[in-house]
Parts: structure tokens; sequence; C-alpha cells
């Protein structure tokens, strides 16, 4: 009976918790405008990258100039007002001096100067919120990240904290991947997170055949799912090449430890049956059944804590049949012919033949 082999081999072992996770921004902001007015112009383009800081729209500012030069005018009227009333106040406290006025006089003086004085405190007041509306013309971006597309265009009125806003403005550096899993790893995850480093995470594509970032487990939720029995964990990735995008699907590798000089075999390899967990392994050309004690597996590989050493042979393919102690034929892959069903799928099919004419 023809079967192909694989070597159980020594290397160092990354125990990983996989899952699959939704790329989620730290910060989202819908920048709206805080007063009334035109939209004068829009200086930033859908999609581009902008600083926190950088003035990303203009309101018409000329009727907060005009409330705030009323306002300032106000000010300088109840100003006017106080000075007088303050030199009065002084002069009727030398004639109370000197016995000229009577005492109720000076009083009311006082009092007047007083309600005058919390006057212009009223229109200091009204003048600075003049400025600060008139400063909200400016509407600028309270963190850096990606314009989205644009709702308003320039020239229409702007309500004050309009629902819709004028565009979104995603924080895509750095950015977060939320994941979950399963709660009988939820006590090694925690263990790694304890730990002096954070535990470090990889992000792939769809197929997991691109890794599109590496990154750190940041933080985990405060309670199990107990819906789903999982926990929600998240990992925060530079991303500096934007190749995270908001809401992307990914699959996740999460390290949780290493465990160095670790043998392990192809995880195909391994049979479960009544008897636990066991293998197949050749010896003088004939199989045999090889029972084991398995630890953590990952990536297609599993570690065998008991049972194997490095380097004995371990039947990968062919095992619908094999019985232990029947004699077998080991066959290379490169050697086996086509159509076999112990032969490798190729990574890409061979063009079909074109038919002769």
């Amino acid at each position: 009976m023809a079967v192909r082999v694989e070597p159980a081999r020594t290397e160092d072992f990354t125990v990983q918790a996989r899952a699959v996770g939704t790329v989620a921004p730290y910060n989202t902001v819908t920048v709206r405008s805080r007063v009334d007015g035109q939209l004068a112009r829009v200086l930033v383009r859908e999609g581009q990258k902008v600083a926190r800081g950088q003035l990303l729209a203009e309101i018409d500012p000329e009727p907060l100039r005009v409330a705030l030069a009323q306002a300032q005018g106000q000010q300088q009227q109840n100003l006017a007002q106080l000075r007088n009333a303050e030199s009065e106040l002084a002069r009727y406290e030398g004639l109370f001096k000197r016995d000229a006025v009577a005492r109720q006089v000076l009083d009311r003086q006082a009092a007047l100067v007083q309600q005058l004085r919390g006057t212009l405190k009223s229109d200091e007041a009204q003048v600075d919120n003049a400025k600060l509306q008139l400063s909200y013309t400016r509407i600028v971006a309270p963190i850096a990240g990606r314009i989205g597309l644009r709702r308003v265009d320039a020239g229409n009125l702007l309500s004050a904290n309009d629902a819709n806003g004028l565009f979104t403005l995603t924080q895509t550096q750095p950015v977060s991947v939320v994941f979950s899993v399963p709660e009988p790893q939820v006590a090694e995850v925690r263990a790694a997170h304890d730990g002096k480093n954070p535990p470090p995470a990889e992000a792939w594509d769809r197929d997991n055949q691109t890794r599109l970032a590496q990154g750190r487990l940041d933080t985990l939720d405060n309670q199990i799912d107990a819906a789903t029995g999982t926990l929600r964990l998240k990992a925060r990735f530079e991303n500096a090449d934007d190749a995270l995008f908001p809401n992307q699907f990914v699959n996740v590798r999460l390290a949780l430890r290493q465990l160095p000089g670790a043998v392990t075999i192809p995880t195909d390899a391994v049979q479960h049956g009544s008897r636990g967990s066991y293998v197949y392994v050749i010896a003088e050309n004939k199989a045999q059944v090889r029972d084991l004690t398995l630890g953590p597996a990952s990536g297609g590989r599993t570690v065998v804590l008991k049972g194997l050493v490095s380097g004995e042979p371990v039947v990968l393919e062919g095992l619908d049949r094999l019985e232990n102690g029947r004699a077998v034929n080991v066959v290379q892959a490169a050697a086996l012919p086509a159509g076999s069903p112990l032969a490798p799928e190729p990574d890409q099919p061979a063009a079909p033949a074109t038919p002769a004419r």
C-alpha cells in the first residue's frame, strides 16, 4: 500500500489564538457647524488626509462680526457710564467728609457704581461670546484622519449642530481590530496580556494568504458575552501604509506564548478514535499505531507532548485503509503519478488542452 510520510520535527512553536475581526477606528467624528450661516468654502477634498487643527471649511463671518461690533459698542457705552458714576462717587465721598451731602445720597451713588460694574461684567461676557461665535465660522479638524464623502456643498445655509453634518472624519493611524476568542482561551489570553510585553497580533486578508499588518494586543473587554461564550479583544495597529481600512474584515492571529524546541507533526496526520489520539508511523516498511499526548495546534501543525520523537516518519496521506502491521510502500510527493489520490494539489490548475481541429 502506497503512503506518503512526513517526519516529525523539532521547532520553536508559537501558540496562537485565531479569530475573525473587524477593523475599527479609534475615533470617528461627524464634522458639524456650531453656528448658523452660509457655507462660504470647503478647503479639503473628499478622501483627503488632514492633520489635527487643519482648517476644513469656513462659514460667512460677516453677520457674526456685526454682532461682535454691537456687543463691543454696548460695552463702551456702559464703561463710560461706569466711569462717570465712579467720578460722582468720589466727589460725594469728599462732600460727605465735610457734611455737605447726606449719607443716603452717598449710598445711592455707591450702589449705582456697583450696578454699572455688574453690567460691564455682563457686557464683557457678551463680547467674549460674540468672539467665540465668530471663531466657530472656521471649522477645524478635531482629530487627524481621513475625510469622508461631502454631504453639503459651498453656498448652502447651515444650521447649528445639524444631524447630518458636512462630512465624517475617521482616524486611520493608528487603527484597532476588534475580535473575539472562545471562553476556553480566555485564561491564556489574560496571562499573555498581563505579561511584560503585550502579545503580538497579525492581521491577514480574507483568504489567509497575505499578511496585512502587525500590531499588539491592546485591551480586553470586562466580561464574557453570555450569549456567545466569547470575550471581545482589541488589537492596536499603527497602519502606517493604510493597509487596514475601517470596517474591513480580517483574520487575526494572536501569539500567546512560545514553546521552544517542541516536537510537531502535521495536524492532518492525527487520527482520533476510542483509544484517543494516535498516528501511524513507519518502521521497517510497516505501519505501526502510536498513541500520542497532544499539545496546542496552530497553522496546520500540532505539538506532540508524549509518544513521538523528532525525525520519526508519520503517515500523512494514504490513511484510509491503513492498519497496524500492514506493509507499506513509502513514496515521495514528486514521484507520485498524475491522478494519484496521494498526489498533492497543484498551486495552479493546468490549462486545458486545445482540441485538434
